[in-house]
């Protein structure tokens, strides 16, 4: 039976091997080379923007992937809110049920162990 199941997660292992690979050879954009003759006073022909280093426009992306920093600052600023709202929460809940168990502890509890401990003498 395991050896069975070894097989069926490897097959399944293999077909998404496939898949992911066939799905990213025809998401990367072809290779284009530019041809470019050289100059007629024998200057090499390089472009101004060449020896500046590239911005994040030009940069190659992966489909979706964003680089604006405004736009990262914002859904970062936005998942802090959410971190904090989240904390406050959780914050409420824990002090509460703290509040809850220490309410139990003295009303439920040491009352039955002082009980327990001095047993009254009537009987």
């Amino acid at each position: 039976m395991v050896v069975a199941e070894v097989i069926v997660v490897a097959g399944l292992a293999a077909v998404s091997w496939q898949f992911i690979a066939s799905q990213r050879a025809s998401a990367m954009p072809p290779l284009v080379l530019r041809v470019t003759s050289p100059e007629p006073d024998g200057t090499p022909d390089i472009p101004a923007d060449a020896l500046a280093p590239p911005s994040p426009t030009t940069i190659p992306l992966l489909p979706g992937l964003n680089v604006d920093p405004r736009f990262w600052q914002q859904r970062l600023q936005e998942l802090d809110g959410a971190q904090a709202e989240f904390e406050a929460l959780e914050w409420r809940l824990v002090s509460s049920a703290v509040d809850s168990m220490e309410r139990y502890l003295k009303t439920v509890v040491l009352p039955s162990v002082e009980r327990a401990e001095h047993p009254s003498t009537k009987g």
